[in-house]
């Protein structure tokens, strides 16, 4: 099976040797590790879960994969413990389930692991091209891509940056969990465009303004939109005379009018266009909505 070289070596010898050699039918490109205390590691791939042939994971080899992932450095990824999840050099996002440990009311880390989701990104060269067409149709304007978890929006982001940096325009990502462009070595691991700066690590508000103060961008693109934080960076950059590219979860438009920064959104009219992204018998169907009706 291909796994990211970073993912493999987080685990033991012997169960990185035989996530290697697994190959199991009707396994395309693997999306999710799951590791739970008690379960062996399940491979998921668009709604489909491969159990590993391995023996249940001890709560000891938990703690393990995670300090080998962090390269036993656990202060240097203090703020990112915090938040949930650790990024690693391939772009991978490893997600922390377990005890959270609070001080003051604020959350500081989490202990006691239960659970880890390893996402595993993919660059899918292309996939945009169904999409590009119309959301250029009067010039790049604001644009949502929606689904639920896990349905390929950074996939399809990622893309969208890559053929509008390549097209001309002045691309600025705000990457705040690594996964976009899994920045390593000072260069993108996934092929942005020859026209595109990231600012990756910091809150993606924080490195929003940053980038519209010092890169002068045309299009600034940046995944979920999920805070009050984020809202007001949309808010200052709409103003400013920049497209912005963005990804939210939600399944159709109901769920996304039940969350009050969607809310807010749509109701001022920031966002002129989505794309929504649907699984429908294992493949993604991608659909050009407005906005503005």
């Amino acid at each position: 099976m291909d796994l990211p070289e970073d993912i493999l070596c987080c685990f033991s010898a012997e169960a990185a040797q035989t996530l290697r050699a697994w190959s199991p039918p009707g396994l395309m490109a693997p999306e999710e590790l799951r590791c739970r205390v008690g379960q062996p590691v399940l491979v998921q791939e668009k709604g489909r879960g491969f159990p590993a042939p391995m023996a249940p994971l001890a709560a000891k080899e938990l703690d393990e994969i995670l300090e080998r992932a962090v390269k036993a450095s656990f202060y240097a990824h203090s703020e990112e413990f915090r938040r949930g999840y650790l990024h690693t050099s391939s772009g991978c996002r490893i997600g922390l389930c377990g005890t959270i440990l609070a001080r003051d009311g604020q959350i500081t880390g989490i202990r006691d692991l239960t659970s880890l989701c390893i996402r595993i990104p993919h660059a899918l060269c292309g996939c945009a091209d169904a999409v590009l067409p119309a959301l250029q149709r009067e010039g790049f304007s604001n644009t949502l891509l929606l689904s639920p978890p896990g349905a390929g929006k950074t996939t399809l982001l990622r893309d969208l940056i890559r053929q509008l940096s390549d097209g001309g325009l002045r691309v600025a990502v705000a990457d705040e969990r690594g996964e976009i462009g899994a920045v390593h070595g000072r260069m993108p691991s996934f092929d942005l465009g020859k026209n595109t700066d990231i600012m990756f690590g910091g809150r993606k508000g924080e490195s929003a303004m940053m980038l519209l103060r010092t890169m002068s961008p045309e299009v600034l693109a940046f995944d979920e939109i999920t805070s009050p934080e984020d809202l007001a960076v949309i808010h200052q950059a709409a103003g400013c005379g920049v497209s912005l590219l963005a990804t939210a979860h939600a399944s159709d438009m109901a769920a996304l009018n039940q969350r009050r920064i969607y809310r807010e959104l749509l109701a001022e009219g920031i966002f002129e266009q989505a794309v929504w992204i649907r699984v429908e018998k294992g493949a993604r169907r991608y659909t050009v909505e407005s906005l503005w009706k």
